[in-house]
């Protein structure tokens, strides 16, 4: 029989299909599927990027995203280790990243910009965490775009971020309001991108714009596979 099924047709050349099984799902993808390497990655995937083109947290029971969290690349399993004993709590998020992510900025008003929904949840265990720590006047150190996105798009009450699974479409621009970023480690990120303009809400324009130069100087590597900035 039919393992899956075309479902809708949700445009921009985008279906969306249900799977008789998740049996069904993980034996297609394994068969069919490949490593989603970005556009300026000019070559084929390989074996080698399904181990490099994925972070040392995720999850193979979570499965859903499009793409890595590529700020997550720059850790691994000994650093996290030396951060645990050095007092440093990690709580965990989930973001499925979805292509919208990658979507380039046609209009050239950021207002008139859309950003796709993600599906994305917080824990208890991890809503706990990050509220004692708050309570605590600790940091909360968000790794990436999408840890931000997945934090800032959590319900709040008397002050408290509250956990929640669903779609999320929150497009963090200038004007937001961060509720729950401390500091930000993240990529340098693609121009004319919600990325971009979501690194310039939390740092301001100009020091971003600042940074990039830096790094442009210093013959610093951009994107998936390049370096990091921690914004403070």
């Amino acid at each position: 029989g039919r393992s899956l099924q075309l479902a809708e047709h949700t445009g921009g050349g985008r279906w969306r299909v249900e799977f008789t099984s998740y049996t069904a799902r993980d034996a297609i993808i394994s068969r069919y599927g490949h490593v989603p390497l970005p556009h300026y990655i000019r070559r084929s995937d390989t074996p080698t990027d399904i181990r490099r083109y994925q972070t040392v947290f995720a999850r193979s029971d979570h499965v859903g995203a499009v793409a890595a969290p590529t700020a997550g690349f720059h850790f691994t399993r000994p650093l996290m280790n030396t951060m645990r004993a050095s007092g440093v709590q990690i709580a965990e998020v989930c973001l499925h990243v979805g292509p919208g992510t990658f979507k380039p900025m046609t209009a050239d008003n950021i207002d008139d910009h859309v950003v796709d929904s993600e599906w994305a949840e917080l824990t208890k265990r991890s809503a706990n965490a990050i509220n004692a720590a708050r309570a605590n006047w600790r940091k909360v150190i968000v790794v990436g775009t999408t840890s931000t996105r997945a934090l800032e798009s959590a319900p709040i009450k008397d002050g408290k971020i509250q956990p929640y699974s669903g779609m999320v479409d929150l497009y963090i621009k200038p004007g937001h309001m961060f509720r729950t970023v401390d500091h930000l480690i993240t990529n340098f990120h693609l121009p004319r991108s919600s990325l971009l303009v979501l690194v310039s809400a939390f740092a301001g324009r100009e020091k971003i714009l600042k940074a990039y130069e830096l790094a442009i100087e210093e013959r610093m590597r951009f994107y998936s596979y390049g370096d990091a900035m921690l914004i403070l």
